[in-house]
């Protein structure tokens, strides 16, 4: 059930009727015309603006065309008032009925309530976390590992068919860096005094992992010099660091239903397969890049390259993809890769990029829309710095990453439900402040534990019902009587409840999952406001002392939230809790 879907279609329906009365020209198209909660609420319930979008093609006035339309509604049992506002927006009342009915029908959905077929089914590819594996995951990693986790759990939700993917960065220098810092590990196994220079990996993570070494093959690798260790080592140490990693994203509730190795493009022939491509469709070239804008580097001079012709798909200026001396370019091995995702028929790809990476979004995009002949979109998300605090202060790096303050540090810290819903409680693109002593507090400004004491409200009430001999399950509560549901407070909750379908859709069409945080937010703000009216309004109590009847009804709405809630939570990996301890 969307009640915001069941009243547009109305208002299509009603728009037809008139063109089919000549009220309204032929030929118009309605995919414009919207039905939304209106910016004041004391305006109405919806608001529309039919008016406004189909007055030009019309030629009619708006507000013309409004009071037609108001009255068209108006004989809809729905409908109990349609009213004019300036030039020609119309908003609308909804009849009582229509939110005391709302209950009953989430209740009668359970979790199907909210989820969508916006999606029809359209293959998805989220890429997220995509971290160096050269060591444990930071809390900048954590931040997109919960937004891309998120955001695919509302895909799915929204009737998309996901998969989840990780890129492993293992084709690069660092990862040579990985394998000497883990012989040097390998060296202190065996007693040895190491000293790390610069550039190496102290974190002492790699200790572990040099003892495994040893292990492994005991001092076949001392005192051998580098080409005889380093390729095994890389192995080694590159599986090591991905267990390592797949058990943060455990910790953090994050399961991938792919791994895809950077490495595996490298002497397979893929890389070449995906320029060949775009040489195939006129998109390669040899030639000379300007100099950088501004002030021109010392070092800089003229050099011929291969370049992708990007520029002929959005991007500022052409790519290089291949050096002068024949060596790939980082960007080589990512239009590879992403041009494995479309061969792969993805209709939607969905990078998650750290902040850091905001250079890459055009010329990725760019390279999609060429590979893919602009058939497949790519949306790349940035997510922003994280800044941690304790007792008021920075907080400190990690003596185990050496460098940093890992994944691991912040769900020991606070747990992984608080980890993930206070990472969502900022847009992507917005720096986000993790306080460790706000996100624990028990307060309305801590947002997690204000969603999850609404939840634990609403179960202690139905468990006070059950002691006293009240049927509160869902089928008895779906038919229960609430027409007695009429204070404002009351309806407040419903007609929140009602927006839930409208904005899975919405967050889902932009890829925005911290739009669930916020609307959990604004649900259980009314949920508390009608649980303190009761202290002053009687009738408003969720228990009605002798009258089983009115319990159940004032249970049904408390229960129906509790549904949304949870459903909510779900989207963001969070658990609902039923008992505040």
């Amino acid at each position: 059930m969307n009640l915001f879907s069941d009243i547009r279609t109305l208002v299509i329906d009603s728009l037809t009727a008139m063109v089919a009365e000549g009220a309204l020209p032929e030929g118009l198209a309605f995919d414009n015309v919207t039905v939304e909660p209106p910016r004041d609420p004391l305006h109405g319930d919806m608001a529309t603006n039919a008016a406004m979008v189909l007055a030009k093609p019309a030629r009619q006035k708006p507000r013309d065309i409004a009071e037609a339309l108001a009255a068209k509604l108006a004989d809809d049992p729905r409908v109990s008032s349609a009213e004019v506002a300036g030039p020609g927006f119309l908003n609308l009342r909804l009849d009582p009925s229509v939110w005391q009915s709302l209950p009953k029908a989430i209740l009668s959905a359970g979790k199907t309530y909210g989820t969508s077929t916006v999606g029809q089914g359209k293959k998805v590819n989220v890429e997220y976390v995509s971290a160096n594996p050269t060591g444990p995951l930071h809390v900048g990693h954590t931040r997109g590992a919960v937004f891309g986790d998120a955001l695919a759990s509302l895909l799915d939700y929204a009737g998309y068919d996901v998969t989840r993917e990780y890129y492993i960065n293992d084709g690069g220098a660092q990862v040579d860096v990985l394998a000497r810092s883990v012989y040097l590990r390998y060296l202190e196994a065996h007693g040895q005094e190491v000293a790390f220079e610069d550039g190496t990996y102290p974190g002492d993570y790699l200790i572990e992992v040099g003892q495994a070494l040893k292990d492994k093959v005991g001092g076949a690798y001392v005192g051998q010099s580098e080409d005889v260790w380093l390729e095994e080592i890389r192995n080694f140490a590159t599986e090591a660091m991905m267990d390592l990693i797949r058990t943060d994203l455990a910790q953090l509730g994050v399961k991938m239903d792919k791994f895809f190795s950077e490495k595996s493009l490298y002497g397979t022939g893929l890389i070449e397969s995906a320029i060949k491509d775009l040489d195939d469709k006129g998109l390669i070239y040899r030639g000379v890049l300007e100099p950088p804008k501004g002030k021109k580097p010392e070092d800089w001079e003229p050099r011929e390259q291969t370049l992708f012709k990007s520029t002929e798909h959005g991007d500022d200026v052409d790519r290089p993809i291949q050096k002068s001396d024949g060596a790939w370019t980082y960007f080589a091995p990512d239009i590879a890769y992403h041009y494995d995702k479309v061969q792969r028929g993805y209709d939607l790809l969905i990078d998650i990029f750290g902040a850091d990476h905001g250079g890459y979004v055009k010329r990725m995009k760019a390279a999609v829309s060429a590979l893919s002949g602009g058939k497949t979109h790519l949306d790349i998300k940035l997510t922003q710095l994280v800044k941690l605090f304790k007792n008021g202060e920075p907080f400190k790096m990690s003596k185990r990453a050496g460098t940093f303050v890992t994944l691991r540090d912040v769900v020991e810290q606070v747990g992984p439900d608080v980890t993930r819903f206070v990472m969502l409680t900022r847009k992507n693109d917005a720096p986000l402040d993790f306080d460790f002593d706000k996100v624990l507090e028990q307060s309305k400004d801590n947002p997690v534990f204000y969603v999850q004491y609404a939840n634990a409200r609403v179960h202690s009430v139905l468990r006070k019902a059950r002691d006293a001999g009240i049927a509160v399950d869902d089928a008895a509560l779906a038919n229960t009587d609430l027409s007695q549901m009429t204070h404002d407070s009351e309806l407040a909750v419903a007609r929140k409840l009602a927006e839930w379908p409208r904005l899975v859709e919405i967050a889902a069409r932009t890829n925005e999952p911290h739009r669930v945080a916020f609307y959990l937010y604004e649900l259980a703000s009314d949920l508390h406001a009608l649980w303190n009216k009761g202290n002053d309004v009687p009738d408003l109590r969720f228990l009605q002392e002798g009258n089983t009847e009115a319990t159940q009804a004032k249970i049904a709405l408390a229960r129906a939230v509790s549904v949304v809630i949870s459903s909510g939570l779900g989207i963001l990996g969070v658990t609902p809790v039923e008992e505040m301890r």
